[in-house]
């Protein structure tokens, strides 16, 4: 007997493993003849005992000890089923209690116990098969011995060959070359539930389960015409009372001295417990334990194989699910009920597709996905959505709780040729993202050209921190123009992305995605560092024209707590005079999502610095704050301007817009602010705006965004003038 490893480990309970170990022997004790004794087995079993433990402690996990042990209890000659299915469920159920109750309630834990009980038993299992084959083997060859044996010794051969086709513990059979059943033993008669005599007016083919018949046919005739000397597989066979019993077959051809193929011996083993073992570790394996449902591994199983499968005119569809606000009610209610409503809405999905022949799977927490195989178009899926989205918003009760569930779900659909395992599923994420995005309980069909924008505008975003580092942006600037005597009072820098592939990239495709991605504060700073030596520069070279530089400032950048030291370090760097530099924000901005003015306002008007409200007259502004601001200047929004136009001959004359910007021209002369028109596109507009005293105007009319340098040859024309 080898040394016993010391069980102690990581967490490995040296008692705990002595007292499995001794609990394991006993039962194999109880279940079984065991040719050892009871100190002899429990040292043994506590070697397997301390095996295992160590296969489940291990960094990377293997099963593979696990097949060896279920290969020594064979060797040991612990063959009995029983002890099969004492062992198995033991592992199961009191292993890591006993030997690693620190492991107890880990899932990678219970991964890893059902992997070996998995294991063991294929372990055991074909360590039986070996021994039995090997069995046959030796049986087949004394057989054949004795029928090619001299005269003198047949009598004696035919003697032990019968003892041992009597006294086997397996089944064997003896058919003539048509199928006719020759002889049986006790074992195979008891095996398939008939009499020795009842089988022998049979013929074999009749045995066969009816889904095997047509194959296990043909191959048996491959072997009796010679062309196989063995046959040696799984199969299922009838019972005399219809039941099926699962077994493994070896079938051996027996020739005439001249080859002729004279009859078959056939051996079979009664496998039913292990092949149900095995389908139960496999449904475990491809379900999901909560719901029942198949599992993510089962559905991409499916959906592969039925990849592998489609012609080229086979349409797949899939239908994306995804619980609307599922998080709130685990957080709320707790996760024992949002469990149970899981399960509900598993259901519902099932039975809504069920007469449909569609497979719904549950790809994990509140996701489910529904592949819609064999329809004809995308109405067939958006309908297999419509139910699903039906299904789930029906009230839900829980005891004395009513849930009111809904979902969104993307729905993809296309030939199967034209796309693949992985792009279809990407394309259901991005799908049900847009559902979500446009609201609950809603469906979304899939878009590519809409795709593709993502795309792009994600390959934007993911661009930006590269840009900025590189130097990508540039300022342009648009004049805003005294409406009195035409010179320019100031410009408003605009950012512009010099982009190496896309061109010259417009504010309104990436100051968005700057926002999101928190990038703005960074290129906010850029752009106000360049504006002000900009500004810098044509105050040094045209002092007379005290040209102010307007910067727009977002939200978040308003929102930033050093905003001001921001704006006093630039100011200092660039040496521009704080009257010179003007900050724009938006009326949102400026009032706060309480109606309050930002704190850092008085401290940036205390800088000299002009601060002005953009877009005026599209937001929320409330008055009472407006006049107890540190305001310099409002610019009126751009459509208040577009509605000023040229009358036509015949058309009724409509002066709204002209009535609004007069009276918000007068509110901003009453709160001593200067006035600024945006969006000037005609000298009609031009000319109306001046009329209504007005006081800049920046648009079209008075020059697009420009370079610095273009700027700066402005500035030079109207000095010369």
């Amino acid at each position: 007997m080898s040394a016993v490893p010391d069980p102690d480990g990581d967490d490995l309970s040296r008692p705990g493993a002595q007292r499995y170990a001794a609990e394991w022997a006993r039962a194999v004790r109880r279940l079984a003849f065991v040719p050892l004794s009871a100190d002899e087995t429990e040292r043994l079993l506590l070697v397997h005992t301390v095996r295992l433990g160590q296969a489940l402690l291990a960094p990377e996990f293997s099963a593979v000890a696990a097949e060896d042990v279920g290969r020594a209890l064979v060797e040991a000659h612990l063959t009995e089923p029983r002890v099969l299915d004492w062992s198995v469920l033991a592992l199961g159920d009191r292993f890591l209690a006993r030997v690693l109750p620190g492991r107890v309630g880990e899932p990678e834990a219970a991964d890893r116990v059902a992997a070996l009980q998995g294991a063991l038993a294929a372990g055991f299992a074909r360590a039986l098969r070996d021994r039995t084959f090997s069995q046959q083997e030796r049986i087949a060859r004394s057989a054949w011995q004795a029928r090619d044996a001299v005269e003198r010794a047949l009598r004696d051969s035919e003697a032990r060959f019968r003892a041992v086709f009597t006294g086997a513990a397996i089944g064997i059979g003896i058919a003539g070359t048509d199928g006719r059943i020759i002889d049986v033993n006790q074992s195979f008669a008891e095996m398939l539930g008939y009499t020795i005599e009842e089988l022998r007016q049979i013929n074999v083919a009749s045995l066969f389960h009816a889904d095997d018949a047509a194959g296990m046919w043909e191959l048996y005739q491959e072997l009796i015409e010679g062309k196989h000397d063995t046959v040696r597989v799984e199969k299922r066979y009838h019972r005399k009372d219809g039941s099926v019993v699962w077994t493994d077959l070896a079938v051996s051809l027996v020739r005439h001295d001249d080859g002729r193929p004279r009859f078959t011996v056939a051996m079979i083993e009664d496998i039913t417990e292990r092949y149900e073992l095995q389908q139960r570790l496999r449904f475990q394996a491809l379900h999901d334990p909560l719901t029942g449902l198949p599992n993510r591994t089962l559905f991409f199983e499916t959906l592969g194989q039925l990849f592998g499968t489609a012609g080229p005119e086979q349409r797949i569809g899939i239908c994306f699910l995804d619980l609307d606000g599922f998080k709130a009610v685990n957080d709320s209610l707790g996760h024992d009920l949002g469990d149970r409503l899981l399960v509900t809405i598993a259901r519902r999905l099932a039975d809504c597709v069920a007469g449909l022949g569609h497979l719904v799977a549950r790809m994990g927490g509140d996701e489910f996905v529904i592949l819609v195989d064999g329809g004809e178009g995308i109405d067939d899926a958006v309908g297999v959505a419509e139910l699903a989205l039906a299904a789930v918003s029906a009230p839900v009760l829980m005891g004395d709780q009513q849930l009111a569930v809904s979902a969104s779900v993307g729905v993809v659909e296309c030939p199967a040729a034209e796309t693949s395992v992985s792009d279809l599923m990407k394309a259901a994420d991005t799908t049900l993202y847009w559902a979500k995005a446009e609201g609950r309980g809603r469906w979304a069909v899939y878009d590519p050209e809409r795709s593709a924008a993502d795309i792009a505008r994600s390959a934007l975003a993911a661009g930006l921190p590269a840009a900025l580092d590189r130097g990508e942006f540039v300022l342009h600037y648009q004049p805003i123009v005294s409406l009195l005597d035409g010179s320019m009072r100031a410009v408003e820098a605009l950012v512009r992305w010099r982009h190496p592939e896309l061109g010259l990239v417009g504010p309104d495709r990436f100051i968005g995605l700057a926002e999101e991605t928190g990038l703005i504060v960074q290129l906010g700073e850029w752009v106000l560092g360049q504006a002000c030596r900009d500004a810098r520069a044509w105050h040094r070279d045209f002092p007379a024209a005290k040209l102010v530089v307007s910067v727009n400032l977002a939200a978040r950048q308003a929102d930033d707590p050093a905003i001001v030291d921001t704006v006093a370090a630039a100011l200092d760097r660039t040496g521009l005079p704080a009257e010179l530099l003007q900050l724009e924000l938006t009326e949102s901005a400026v009032m706060g999502t309480a109606g309050e003015p930002l704190r850092s306002l008085r401290r940036l008007a205390a800088l000299g610095v002009r601060l002005a409200i953009d877009d005026f007259g599209t937001g929320y502004s409330n008055l009472a704050y407006l006049r107890r601001l540190p305001i310099h200047c409002l610019k009126l929004a751009g459509p208040f301007v577009e509605g000023i136009k040229a009358e036509e001959p015949d058309a009724p004359a409509d002066h709204r817009d002209e009535r609004i910007v007069d009276a918000l021209v007068r509110l901003a002369h009453a709160l001593e602010l200067w006035v600024t028109a945006e969006a000037v596109e005609t000298g009609t507009q031009a000319e109306r705006l001046r009329a209504l005293r007005c006081d800049t105007g920046q648009g079209r009319w008075f020059g697009p965004p420009e370079p610095a340098e273009r700027i700066t040859a402005r500035l030079r024309g109207e000095v010369a003038r």
